[in-house]
């Protein structure tokens, strides 16, 4: 995790780069006080220009879609009624733990994101959620919360509301379900949150980091957000950086950067890479030697999660859990994703293993049958990952398909839950 000095006043921060969301942590594992975060970024005050100064950013969330955060903000404040900001930290991605950093870490510059992205849409109600796994994260929130009640800091109660770890919990209808007691389940869009989300209100969802970064914008405004970063691709974001590296963990970046020199800044490789996977299970992988020279943006990093494939071992044995894993987590509503994502596990599997029934253009055909089929986006990333599993490893599954092995050793690299192992 990229860390800083622990009493750098909020004098440095403005005309820096990096770090910034991770500003001034400790390193005993503490959070930070609400009395050490104001002396480190200062008070949040009102800007009636918030929307305008979000937009001028170029901010675009840090939770897997990449949208543009003004463009939310926006409609959540022109539609009718008073709204409600939801900050969404369930982070149901195995492979990425940035969000419960910022949570565990840095409780407050979330909450400060809520605060000032409710008094940008008029909203009279802020929601935190957290994963019923993330005790730590959980207990973190509620210190904070009680800090800023004592301290009377914000205009709107702001609740911790936990919810159920999924894959699928994370996804913006899914979440509110949650919120309101129900089933963790996507719903079809239309209505979309905006329009009428949580207690039938226009409701923000926005992720975790991404608000975190809206209270800097608040702060600091669009230009010096643009300090770092490209200019398509402006600010700092977290990644989640595991498997063959020297320093694994959470780890602040510029965006614009390529994965390349990234990962060198991170300490480097620990082991010869074959492959690295890009934005987590909803992401694909990618070839080492074209992820040299891969930008890292908003739209190529997806959750923010990269690991690095050591090439000893068996990239299809890997590609294989985790298919059936997103099988698994399939919400069980829609056909195309219940049934789709079932026969695209099994048959890899086959595959894998030696088997002559199915082959790779079988597998395309399945891919190309799930995509846009969904109440969400959970088969279209299943089936991302399972063309980008076809195409980098073809070698690898060519091998399998005649012997139902390559020679290299099955090692479970990529994180999946305990149960799902």
């Amino acid at each position: 995790m990229t860390a800083a000095r622990a009493e750098a006043p909020v004098e440095q921060l403005a005309p820096g780069r990096r770090p910034r969301l991770f500003l001034g942590l400790h390193t005993d594992d503490r959070a930070v006080s609400l009395d050490a975060h104001l002396r480190r970024f200062g008070a949040v005050t009102p800007r009636r220009d918030l929307v305008a100064a979000v937009e001028a950013s170029g901010l675009r969330g840090r939770g897997g879609g990449g949208f543009p955060v003004a463009r939310k903000l926006q409609a959540v404040a022109s539609a009718r009624g008073k709204s409600i900001v939801v900050a969404n930290g369930a982070e149901g991605e195995p492979a990425s733990g940035k969000d419960k950093a910022l949570l565990r870490f840095n409780p407050h510059l979330v909450l400060d994101g809520i605060a000032a992205a409710a008094g940008a849409v008029g909203a009279d109600l802020g929601i935190v959620t957290v994963s019923e796994r993330a005790v730590v994260e959980r207990s973190r929130v509620e210190t904070a919360l009680e800090e800023r009640r004592r301290a009377r800091i914000d205009r709107i109660p702001i609740r911790l509301h936990t919810v159920p770890e999924a894959f699928v919990t994370g996804e913006e209808t899914a979440l509110l379900r949650a919120i309101a007691g129900r089933p963790a389940k996507p719903t079809t869009k239309p209505p979309y949150p905006f329009q009428r989300g949580l207690q039938n209100r226009p409701t923000l969802v926005q992720n975790v980091e991404t608000l975190a970064h809206l209270a800097l914008i608040a702060r600091f405004g669009p230009t010096w957000f643009r300090q770092a970063g490209d200019d398509d691709a402006p600010g700092t974001a977290l990644i989640t950086l595991s498997g063959a590296v020297a320093r694994p963990g959470v780890h602040e970046i510029e965006l614009g950067g390529l994965l390349g020199d990234v990962v060198d800044q991170c300490g480097g490789t620990s082991a010869p890479v074959s492959a690295f996977l890009v934005g987590g299970y909803f992401g694909g992988w990618v070839d080492a030697s074209e992820a040299a020279t891969l930008r890292l943006t908003a739209d190529t990093m997806g959750a923010g999660a990269i690991v690095a494939f050591p090439e000893s071992a068996c990239a299809v044995a890997e590609s294989e859990r985790v298919l059936a894993y997103l099988a698994g987590q399939s919400a069980g509503q829609c056909g195309p994703c219940v049934h789709g994502l079932a026969a695209i596990a099994d048959g890899f599997g086959r595959l894998a293993r030696g088997g002559h029934d199915v082959g790779v253009p079988e597998l395309e055909r399945f891919g190309a049958l799930v995509t846009r089929r969904g109440a969400c986006s959970h088969p279209d990333g299943s089936a991302r990952f399972l063309a980008s599993a076809l195409h980098v490893f073809a070698h690898e599954l060519e091998l399998h398909a005649r012997s139902g092995r390559c020679g290299k050793q099955a090692r479970q690299i990529l994180p999946l839950p305990k149960a799902a192992r």
